[in-house]
């Protein structure tokens, strides 16, 4: 389903995409209220993620005179990639550093349409382009166990429109776990029913019940085997989105996780495009896929960009945003920065410091947003001396205590030579992981992550990842593969008394959605954008910031009465063969009775 309003036609938007970088801010036409006074309409973006950039970048292209001010010295937020100090030589850059891995679902279409109007040099789908699909994800199992290779690629022959029936599903789905897992007959049985209960389900059902249901509760984790709850409660929701399964939302893993990314995929329904498969990455460290570029066609666009900008205050009084007080992160250079708007596009745990009682007073879904939780999800790069064939694609290490998931990255930079590129030369592969699980015993020191050092989390995670692909007769990486390591600085006082992490992943525990505030808020010229506000796609990932962004535009062009077309968003697929089952599951619900495949 896709939503829009304003005029068809040639619009600016796609007359700015197709003319590219050359336009510049002094072409751009003055828009909505400034425009009667014959100047152009200011806003300040608070925060140069992926929400931020998003939300520039639609501005800009309607004639909005933007600024951007980043806490940082570089753009991209969790999706920038870092040079790691003092690793390069002999001419090349330094070796690729990463918040941790990022992957693009075939289900992100937000962010492709942004994507594709970033130029790139030689690349006629701007940094859409830049895309590469992963054709398989490995789940790896420890102590001998044989681990699973899913194929990631939509089926060759999916069923026609109309022909996916719930008997289909059951069938196909119970197929699939059939032969890929060693769950009893009865257990896969029993899965397939709760995954046909939340298809069927209405919104209302989803939004009400599910929403408040975990979804460890929603599938009986405890009621069933070990296999069936490290398969299907913990490897779906810890090692993917950080959230535990005991807490994660039943609405938020069973229609993002399981029908979105899984299931309508596997299908090609709902994807972004012919060419895409489940699973994409970059083809380059991410900043020179797409931050970059992006930033140098923001410029072209007349967007400034100010950094070193720690926002400290969002102002308030009679009723508006009067400025926002900012420093440099050391506490220096205090100033205020006013515009006729503001964007705050910063991460929730970031931005509820800043609103001040008076603010919070003024729209009571600020203060609701106290209530919503972040936790740890952080990266750590391997560099390797030789080709490491793990899989063409991500690995999710089941077993593993800190729910380790990885990916050999140099596989897919096709326009790299990693040696000659990167680094001393030596490094031929960067295994990027990532640790989700920061507060259960690892297999080394017998210490959760967070009371580890800094060098001591590094050797559990190596272990971790070794003891999920090295079995079953082979030795996939071993110890003199491996020959420097780089970790999020975003985490700081690993092994003292107070780690903490200045960049953790918002996460869905039961009852988030209620907490979530939407992008137009009850102050006339203050809007809000980030993965944290409320928006179709319902989890924290690159899509959901931009679509905010989206939101939050259309929301100014409303409140600045402008004429501009609004942002076009795409919501996720709903499969049209199951919308009568779920106006039934409507009319139970609103009788208060369950739905109609819910044995209990």
């Amino acid at each position: 389903m896709t939503t829009s309003t304003g005029p068809g036609g040639p619009t600016r938007r796609r007359i700015l995409a197709g003319t590219g970088a050359a336009v510049g801010a002094a072409a751009l036409p003055a828009t909505g209220a400034a425009a009667a006074a014959g100047t152009r309409t200011r806003v300040a973006v608070l925060g140069g993620g992926v929400s931020g950039l998003s939300v520039a970048h639609e501005l800009a292209e309607r004639g909005y005179a933007v600024t951007v001010h980043e806490y940082y010295d570089v753009l991209g937020g969790k999706a920038r990639s870092m040079d790691v100090p003092g690793s390069a030589s002999g001419g090349r850059r330094p070796l690729p550093g990463e918040h941790g891995f990022r992957f693009f679902p075939g289900f992100y279409r937000n962010l492709p349409d942004t994507m594709r109007r970033i130029p790139f040099p030689g690349g006629a789908g701007g940094v859409r382009g830049n895309l590469r699909n992963a054709t398989e994800e490995l789940f790896a199992r420890h102590a001998g166990r044989p681990d699973l290779h899913f194929p990631l690629r939509r089926v060759t022959n999916p069923p026609t429109l109309g022909a996916v029936t719930t008997t289909w599903l059951r069938d196909e789905i119970t197929a699939a776990l059939d032969t890929a897992t060693r769950l009893p007959a009865h257990e896969v049985a029993y899965f397939v029913n709760r995954l046909l209960v939340h298809l069927t389900s209405c919104d209302a059902r989803r939004e009400s019940e599910w929403e408040a249901t975990a979804w460890w509760d929603f599938i009986r984790a405890d009621d069933f085997s070990e296999e069936y709850r490290t398969v299907l409660g913990i490897g779906q929701t810890r090692n993917l989105v950080a959230t535990r399964a005991q807490e994660a939302s039943t609405r938020t893993v069973g229609r993002v996780i399981i029908e979105a990314l899984i299931l309508w995929g596997l299908l090609g329904r709902g994807l972004d495009g012919p060419d895409a498969d489940i699973d994409r990455v970059l083809n380059a460290p991410t900043s020179e896929a797409w931050i970059d570029p992006w930033r140098t066609h923001l410029t072209s666009l007349g967007v400034d960009f100010q950094f070193s900008s720690d926002v400290r205050e969002v102002m308030f009084a009679d009723g508006r945003v009067t400025g926002v007080r900012i420093t440099d992160p050391d506490g220096g250079r205090p100033r205020v920065v006013t515009a006729d708007y503001y964007v705050q596009a910063m991460p929730v745990e970031h931005a509820r410091p800043t609103w001040g009682a008076a603010l919070r007073a003024a729209d009571p879904q600020l203060a609701r947003c106290d209530g919503l939780r972040t936790d740890w999800m952080t990266g750590i790069m391997f560099y390797v001396r030789r080709p490491v064939p793990l899989v063409h694609g991500h690995v999710n290490c089941l077993d593993s205590p800190w729910a380790v998931t990885a990916i050999g990255q140099a596989q897919f930079w096709d326009g790299r030579d990693f040696a000659a590129d990167y680094g001393d030369g030596r490094a031929v592969d960067c295994v990027s992981t990532i640790v989700s699980e920061w507060d259960v015993p690892g297999i080394l020191y017998g210490k959760p992550a967070r009371q580890c050092t800094r060098e001591e989390i590094v050797e559990e995670c190596w272990a971790q990842l070794k003891d999920g692909v090295n079995d079953s007769g082979r030795t996939l990486i071993e110890d003199a593969d491996r020959l420097s390591w780089f970790m999020d600085p975003a985490v700081t006082g690993l092994g003292g008394p107070a780690p903490a992490n200045r960049e953790p992943l918002f996460i869905h525990p039961t009852g988030t959605w209620h907490l979530r505030p939407t992008a137009r808020t009850a102050v006339p010229n203050l809007f809000l954008a980030g993965d944290y506000v409320r928006t179709d796609v319902d989890l924290a990932t690159m899509e959901g910031a931009n679509e905010s962004a989206r939101r939050a535009v259309n929301a100014l062009l409303d409140q600045d009465n402008s004429g501009a077309e609004r942002c076009r968003i795409w919501e996720l697929y709903r499969p049209p063969e199951l919308e009568p089952l779920k106006r039934v599951d409507e009319t139970r619900f609103r009788l208060g009775l369950p739905n109609t495949f819910d044995l209990g």
